[in-house]
């Protein structure tokens, strides 16, 4: 299943992707009088299989009764998306994990995951402008798959760990590299405000089968820069869950950016590097997942 949210009368709402468009969970479960459905993506997320089957059961019944309440039916291009998952607890994030961005950034490829962190403030969603920090001349893209916890998961082995995954979706770890590079803390530069837009889809994990093999790309103004896989990932997904989970308990909601392949502006030569400016937009396609993109545009005062 796919889903969404996007903003009516300045609410998160919540939405199903079909090919007969984006259903709204809220007005069809008042048109139908359906009792027990979740009507917001954290409400989903906690409740696993139970709240999937709900949604199911609506959609299901919305398809049943289309002609007579068509404007549950929306057209994507109507909306006003939020992130994909719109509070969660923890942003968790891993550096370096892409054996061919190592290399083209001339570090080592670690012995272990390399973790640091963002803050709600950056989360943003499909299609929204996000502003270039006036402090920074050097602001690139990172095309990363982002795991989505769905069960609280403390010291669960490798084996199990993909269990406790409610779903995935694209992001893009946007990183103002000259503040990144100030200090040994990366944390300035990764979590300027809009830096981690989620979306367009939050995809349940059974949609998309095995997460470690999936093609990743990242484009800016249409040019293909980045292009790879995350079989090239050197920590895949299980290890990453079950990792953190030894360090610290994840919950549902939390997120996990797994990476960067690849053909950030980092990685070129100093001599060919052209950072993002305004009016540049950038789209970040994974497979199963769609296409998260958005616009770069000057800070305003």
């Amino acid at each position: 299943m796919k889903l969404l949210t996007y903003l009516k009368d300045q609410q998160y709402r919540l939405g199903i992707r079909s090919d007969k468009g984006v259903l709204d969970v809220a007005y069809f479960a008042e048109q139908l009088s359906v009792q027990d459905v979740p009507q917001t993506i954290h409400d989903v997320i906690e409740n696993g299989a139970s709240a999937i089957d709900a949604l199911h059961a609506l959609a299901n019944q919305a398809e049943a009764a289309q002609d007579t309440l068509s404007s549950g039916w929306l057209n994507e291009e109507d909306l006003q998306f939020g992130p994909c998952v719109t509070n969660p607890g923890k942003i968790i994030c891993v550096g370096l994990n892409y054996r061919k961005h190592a290399e083209e950034t001339g570090s080592p490829i670690p012995g272990s995951p390399i973790l640091f962190n963002k803050f709600n403030n950056t989360l943003a969603g499909h299609m929204e402008d996000i502003a270039l920090p006036k402090p920074s001349e050097k602001v690139d893209y990172e095309a990363e798959l982002t795991i989505v916890i769905g069960k609280t998961a403390k010291d669960v082995s490798k084996e199990e760990a993909l269990d406790y995954v409610f779903g995935y979706c694209n992001a893009n770890d946007l990183s103002a590299r000259d503040l990144q590079m100030r200090t040994s803390q990366w944390l300035l530069g990764k979590s300027c405000d809009g830096f981690a837009p989620l979306g367009p889809y939050l995809v349940t994990a059974d949609e998309v089968g095995d997460p470690n093999n999936l093609g990743i790309k990242a484009m800016v103004n249409g040019e293909l820069r980045q292009n790879s896989n995350t079989n090239d990932m050197i920590f895949y997904c299980d290890e990453i869950v079950s990792y953190i989970s030894q360090h610290l308990t994840l919950q549902p909601g939390d997120v996990i950016l797994t990476g960067t392949p690849e053909g950030v502006v980092l990685g070129y030569p100093p001599e060919q590097q052209v950072y993002l400016k305004d009016g540049d937009v950038v789209t970040i396609e994974i497979e199963k997942l769609g296409s998260l993109t958005n616009r770069l545009v000057a800070e305003k005062n």
